[in-house]
């Protein structure tokens, strides 16, 4: 599995010859760009997970790519006049030899001003391939088993207890952190301290910043 952070919650993953994006958002610079793409896949209609915006541009580049997104998040594509199927929590579908798992039904509760809109994580697996669960705006969900997690650092919704409890109750190989938009350099590095530092035994944590791209398992 080779993975690539594209800012924020955006995560490039490709894994059995598949080439997979998940939640191309507005923090995130230059998806729109990326070809060859196998799927794409949306977690929830937040600007900061879909770019309404850029992600016609991504599907002309990628017209072969299936787009799986939460199930409020396609009837919102369909506004500006883009098709998708949406993720079914519970029920696998496919992205090549990828199998792609939706989990969860609700995002994370930021206060009682702000609606909570539905939210889908996806767990990825393939075999011979590490699995990896992407789990969008949300730390209440079971993905089972899993080899890596894209770990969400800073949202409204959280606090740095939250993220370690998340961590230690999903207890992965590696956690990859993602939703860092928010943070400066210096208190990313801080929230990058508590989860390498209180996390769960054994876990290892990679960091992706800059966009390069890192090889897994």
């Amino acid at each position: 599995m080779r993975l690539t952070h594209l800012g924020h919650a955006c995560l490039l993953v490709e894994t059995a010859d598949q080439r997979i994006l998940i939640d191309p958002g507005c923090f995130s610079p230059g998806f729109e760009e990326l070809a060859d793409l196998d799927g794409i896949l949306v977690t929830h209609q937040h600007d900061d997970h879909v770019d309404v915006d850029r992600l016609p541009r991504l599907l002309e580049l990628n017209p072969g790519a299936r787009l799986l997104v939460e199930a409020q998040t396609a009837e919102v594509l369909l506004e500006s006049d883009i098709a998708a199927q949406h993720l079914v929590p519970g029920e696998p579908t496919r992205v090549g030899p990828v199998e792609v798992t939706p989990v969860g039904q609700l995002h994370a509760l930021n206060h009682d001003r702000v609606p909570r809109v539905g939210n889908t994580g996806v767990v990825l697996r393939a075999d011979g391939e590490p699995s990896l669960f992407h789990p969008g705006d949300a730390y209440d969900v079971e993905p089972g088993d899993v080899d890596v997690l894209a770990l969400p650092l800073s949202a409204p919704w959280c606090a740095v207890r939250d993220t370690l409890a998340f961590a230690r109750s999903v207890a992965p190989r590696y956690a990859v952190p993602v939703h860092d938009a928010t943070l400066s350099e210096v208190g990313r590095a801080l929230y990058l301290h508590h989860v390498s530092s209180f996390g769960p035994e054994g876990m290892e944590v990679v960091d992706l910043a800059g966009g390069s791209p890192r090889e897994i398992g």
